[in-house]
């Protein structure tokens, strides 16, 4: 097999009918998935009077499911046609939806959890490894960048939809929009046109690194300490918020987050394919540890200049925002580039659950945390180790494993 190795060609064409249908798919999916992420919590709470504590065991469920199917998925994408896995993937994540306001027990809430969360494992490993087959491999690191503002733009609008809706209706009726949404991305991903040599059936023997990419494991530990704290700002930020005093507006926090993601992304994803990958994750991951540190830092500043706390909150969700959307395409990237072509899916299932796995951990350890005498503070502090953790350990190990190894 011969490997794309290859260099940029202005001809090579991003902007097919087909990547465009794959962006406005996945911006739609995702939208219906961050319509629910603030709201979650609230919505336990008040309705089943769970604890903190108890809130992020079942919502880190949903991410312990994607994490568990994603090696599978990896490597039956790897076998088959990915379009229609992905189709059928994407239509079971969205009836799952109906699940949650049919919810009267917290056990039942818990199954359709979980249940959502193969779903979603398994959709967004098929819609990663789609999405590389119908981009030109000279313009991957932009392609990918542009994709991930699908993610991005929903991530803006989202939470912010959800909790103002949330103020004038009920939870059943964000419920029901998400269906709606994800329903209407559905029929756009339809007309994706795939034709990339990897859609034919391969047969592939059973074994370990057919559902992990052993090379990107390295990479794959940076990448899970970066998940951990991910998770506990997307999951109890808006509870952070009220901590603080700031009663109203807190979905702004999600738009301005998403704000630096997609301006990053696209600078980011355009440095990768000049060969600067492993810059790129360095500049991410210091941004990162910067926010971190000043969002533990919040609630001692309130003390002394209550004033203050409104707009260096604002101000984090940027700086986070351009951290996260520096190291989404790199890493992204690297997994692919550690990979060859017959293993697309395998890598990307290795990047997605490495993923999983952090912002699993941070969900159930921001819990806890919260529920702790340090309380939230605590718990954005200890992320801000993690993420240091992960710079030094990408600087000294996996950045430059993957300057050995990568294929292209």
């Amino acid at each position: 097999m011969v490997n794309d190795i290859h260099m940029t060609n202005p001809k090579d064409k991003l902007w097919t009918q087909s990547f465009i249908s794959a962006c406005i798919g996945n911006f739609l999916l995702f939208f219906a998935f961050y319509l629910l992420v603030p709201i979650f919590p609230l919505y336990l709470i008040e309705q089943f009077q769970t604890s903190k504590s108890l809130v992020g065991v079942i919502l880190s469920s949903y991410t312990l499911a994607a994490l568990l199917i994603r090696p599978f998925a990896g490597f039956v994408l790897d076998m088959v046609y990915r379009k229609p896995i992905y189709l059928i993937a994407y239509l079971l994540f969205v009836l799952t939806f109906v699940g949650y306001p049919l919810a009267n027990l917290i056990g039942v809430f818990l199954f359709f959890r979980i249940l959502h969360g193969f779903t979603f494992g398994f959709v967004t490993t098929a819609g990663n490894s789609l999405i590389v087959d119908i981009m030109p491999a000279s313009r991957r690191g932009e392609g990918l960048g542009y994709f991930g503002v699908a993610n991005n733009l929903a991530m803006a609008i989202g939470p912010m939809t959800s909790l103002l809706m949330r103020d004038y209706y009920s939870f059943d009726v964000i419920f029901y929009t998400a269906i709606g949404s994800g329903l209407l991305g559905f029929l756009v991903a339809i007309t994706i046109k795939s034709k990339n040599m990897s859609d034919r059936t391969v047969k592939q023997p059973i074994a370990f690194d057919r559902f992990f990419l052993l090379k990107g494991f390295n990479a794959g530990w940076s990448l899970l300490l970066m998940g951990v704290p991910y998770g506990m700002v997307v999951t109890y930020i808006a509870i952070y918020g009220k901590e603080l005093g700031i009663r109203s507006g807190v979905g702004i926090f999600f738009s301005l987050m998403s704000v630096g993601l997609i301006f990053s992304r696209l600078i980011g994803g355009k440095m990768v394919d000049r060969g600067q990958l492993v810059k790129v994750v360095s500049y991410g991951t210091f941004f990162c540890l910067l926010g971190f540190l000043a969002l533990a830092a919040l609630n001692k500043i309130e003390h002394y200049n209550s004033s203050m706390v409104v707009g260096l909150f604002y101000v984090i969700a940027l700086v986070l925002g351009v951290g996260y959307g520096l190291i989404f395409p790199a890493y992204n990237t690297l997994f692919v580039n550690l990979a060859p072509n017959n293993r697309r899916a395998t890598a990307s299932s290795t990047y997605m659950t490495s993923w999983d796995i952090g912002v699993g951990i941070g969900l159930v350890l921001g819990g806890r945390l919260a529920d702790a005498r340090g309380g939230l503070p605590l718990a954005y502090l200890v992320g801000a180790f993690a993420v240091a953790f992960s710079l030094i350990f990408f600087m000294r190990i996996a950045g430059p494993h993957f300057e050995r190894n990568k294929l292209r």
